[in-house]
């Protein structure tokens, strides 16, 4: 299938990499599949310099661009800063805050938070086995059978450039810090959220409230799917991305 005209840009989420989009790199040939820092071989750098470091990597025109968990977090944050330069935001999985607060239940709780921030302090072996763990999590509510997630994992997993631990702290840093629901009806590109309902690591009900707080978005709840809806529903979510980006 044709990739849309307009250029686009993939933003994967934390301990992850652009190895992860494998079922869109032929629906979208020529699309940019970035990296964040410390991930994917990328190199290490500041928080504080993430959104910047991403901006730099778009296609000169305005863009498509589909960010992912963290990913999603960055490129809602790129799209307040730099309007200007997004034809169109894709919020998949993702949320205006991470972290639970007192009027936002729909976040991670500082039991499940901590354990990641102690699990990736560490040896290498005991912090692949927490980013194995994270990557289960990703895929439960899609039911999968054992030899299709083991096949996931082998063709979306960068086993040869691991996030570094640098990236892992850093990206957790932004997971914890980052809180954009005052801004999300500054939000005035056409936007489109996909959001899985069994969703374990990001709950729907993040997705459903971007969805009524940016301005005319374009929402897709996907039923029996979990926090990344590319890997597991893959021509569902291609389709519908794919359709949504002609009417731009």
């Amino acid at each position: 299938m044709t990739a849309p005209h307009k250029p686009m840009m993939f933003v994967h989420g934390w301990g992850q990499s652009a190895s992860i989009w494998f079922e869109q790199r032929q629906q979208f040939a020529g699309a940019v599949f970035a990296s964040l820092p410390g991930h994917g071989g990328a190199a290490d750098a500041p928080s504080g310099t993430w959104r910047d470091a991403l901006a730099e990597e778009m296609p000169p025109s305005p863009c498509i661009l589909i960010g992912w968990s963290l990913g999603g977090m960055l490129a809602l944050d790129i799209a307040l800063q730099s309007p200007e330069r997004i034809a169109g935001l894709v919020l998949v999985s993702s949320t205006p805050c991470f972290r639970q607060q007192p009027d936002w239940p729909h976040g991670c709780d500082s039991q499940t938070f901590t354990a990641f921030e102690q699990g990736i302090h560490a040896p290498d072996k005991e912090r692949n086995k927490v980013m194995s763990r994270f990557f289960s999590l990703m895929l439960h509510g899609d039911e999968l059978p054992r030899s299709a997630f083991n096949q996931l994992a082998r063709q979306a997993v960068d086993r040869q450039h691991p996030a570094s631990f640098p990236g892992l702290a850093q990206g957790l840093e932004l997971l914890n810090s980052m809180d954009l629901r005052g801004k999300l009806d500054r939000i005035t590109m056409p936007t489109l959220i996909l959001h899985g309902e069994q969703d374990v690591i990001v709950p729907v009900a993040a997705g459903r409230a971007l969805a009524r707080c940016i301005p005319h978005a374009v929402s897709h709840i996907l039923p029996g799917c979990g926090h990344a809806p590319f890997l597991t529903k893959a021509k569902v979510f291609n389709d519908i991305l794919e359709a949504w980006c002609r009417t731009l």
